[in-house]
């Protein structure tokens, strides 16, 4: 599985951003997919995960409520919609393809396979 994560830049303070995750191969859509954040200095940080069908979603505590993810199976495509964006939001966001399909330790890096190469989100003004 190949991944590629688009859509990061820089946006003021309260902006919002949607980050795309396009990957090949089929193990994709049968595998929960999530999206990490690390910021330079900082350890890496979980920030959404989606199992295999969408039905069930998993958020860090300092995204969730601003932040929404979501898949397109179809397409082989994993989004997450931020909103209310603040500076703290900044990083180099990664999208990974997890070892099953269903959350159940959507925070855990260790399960996750497949790792983009990361997209920059920069909030600034």
């Amino acid at each position: 599985v190949q991944l590629q994560a688009s859509g990061g830049g820089l946006v003021q303070p309260g902006g919002s951003l949607r980050l795309s995750c396009a990957a090949s191969g089929r193990t994709f859509s049968a595998r929960a997919v999530g999206w990490f954040r690390q910021a330079p200095g900082k350890e890496r940080e979980f920030v959404a995960a989606i199992s295999q069908s969408g039905a069930a979603t998993a958020y860090g505590d300092s995204v969730r409520g601003r932040f929404t993810i979501s898949r397109d199976n179809a397409k082989n495509t994993v989004d997450l919609q931020m909103v209310s964006l603040k500076p703290e939001d900044s990083a180099l966001y990664y999208c990974a393809v997890h070892s099953m399909g269903l959350l159940l330790r959507p925070y855990n890096d260790l399960e996750y396979k497949y790792w983009g190469q990361g997209t920059q989100v920069t909030v600034s003004s």
